[in-house]
């Protein structure tokens, strides 16, 4: 009988050969098979998105490649680049761009094209202009993204005129927006007892990801989690940095304890942590957080503002995984790839939700730090 990790590392390598175009007799030999995804992430994966084992690892490899794919064809198609995702099941990525002439480009690397009329550069441009509204003008709604499939500034708001009021006050254009009426009012993830955490006074948060700042170790986690200053323990440690609202990120410098490469998985086990490499739209990806544990869901958009009771926060990652109070700062992971820490959002693990994530690489570069991997 096979093992678990033996039938995992040929299901990888049977996804691979799978989705792989046939290699001529004449060509370069083929990359070598991706290591296994995590025990932890499959389980997740199965028991979250309803998959089966081989749908879940053969989904990561997809998605693997679709961060390669978006890459290339973001920068070879530079200005008329209008954002990519991926299909319901992950088997197709879609790439926009506002240049029907590119679309042999995009089918070229096995994406399949969509032409657009709005580049991702005046989407962002848009979303920008509702980030700098005045505060009254933002307090009606709550949250709104750059959404690629849809081509367009998604305003999510429990009453029309409220998003309304919004774009008239950035001076936003009507055709570039799309408002959907909600009653998701985000909050942050804060203070409510279980779980590995770390402790701030009476507070409690969740560790991100295990950083070094030269020769000091700590971690990254969600700025409304505490100020510069601030003192924790369980690890022991001190905030040196944090910006909360506007951005929700800070991190803690924790000397004498050792930084590992692993988030906490299904059942306490550690998902290794290889890199941060951004995910595409569609991909799946899972959160780790001192409350609630190991769930899985899908990201939804990149580039999200979310507006909180303390204010307002840009540039957020939406998901569909759940969280609950206290699983705020922790980790989210898309199969070995660091993906960014847990701001807030709304529902719970119960009935189901909506989070936002600070993404990763953005803290490393405001902080000068450096990622733990294995």
């Amino acid at each position: 009988m096979f093992s678990r990790g033996s039938l995992l590392a040929g299901v990888a390598t049977v996804a691979l050969f799978l989705t792989a175009g046939t290699a001529s007799a004449n060509a370069a030999p083929a990359p070598l098979a991706p290591k296994p995804p995590s025990p932890s992430v499959v389980d997740a994966m199965q028991r979250d998105l309803g998959l089966t084992a081989e749908q879940a690892v053969t989904r990561l490899a997809n998605e693997e490649r679709a961060m390669t794919t978006e890459s290339a064809l973001s920068a070879t198609l530079g200005a008329t680049y209008a954002g990519a995702w991926l299909n319901g099941d992950a088997s197709q990525l879609m790439v926009a761009t506002s240049d029907a002439a590119a679309a042999g480009a995009i089918k070229a690397k096995g994406a399949q094209p969509v032409i657009v009329s709005r580049t991702l550069e005046q989407l962002n441009a848009a979303k920008d202009r509702l980030d700098q509204a005045p505060a009254e003008a933002k307090a009606g709604a709550s949250l709104w993204y750059v959404d690629t499939p849809t081509n367009t500034v998604v305003i999510l708001a429990a009453q029309q005129a409220a998003a309304d009021a919004l774009v008239a006050a950035a001076g936003v254009d009507k055709e570039a927006v799309r408002v959907v009426a909600s009653a998701e009012r985000p909050q942050t993830f804060i203070d409510i007892i279980g779980g590995r955490a770390y402790y701030i006074g009476g507070s409690r948060c969740s560790v991100g990801f295990s950083v070094t700042r030269g020769s000091t170790p700590g971690f990254v986690t969600a700025g409304h989690c505490g100020r510069a200053g601030y003192g924790t323990t369980s690890p022991t440690g001190t905030f040196q940095g944090s910006s909360f609202p506007g951005n929700d990120y800070a991190w803690v410098a924790a000397p004498g304890n050792t930084p590992r490469p692993w988030v906490r998985g299904s059942g306490g086990a550690n998902v290794i942590v290889r890199g941060s490499t951004q995910a595409v739209v569609g991909s799946s990806i899972c959160r780790s957080g001192s409350t609630t544990g190991w769930h899985c869901g899908v990201i939804q958009q990149h580039n999200t503002s979310v507006t909180y009771s303390q204010g307002t926060v840009t540039g957020l990652t939406r998901t569909t995984v759940c969280a609950e109070p206290g699983d705020s700062g922790g980790s989210f992971i898309s199969g070995s790839q660091a993906q960014g820490v847990t701001s807030g959002g709304s529902g719970n693990c119960s009935s189901g939700g909506t989070t936002y994530y600070q993404p990763v690489n953005e803290i490393l570069s405001v902080y000068g730090l450096t990622l733990t991997v294995g």
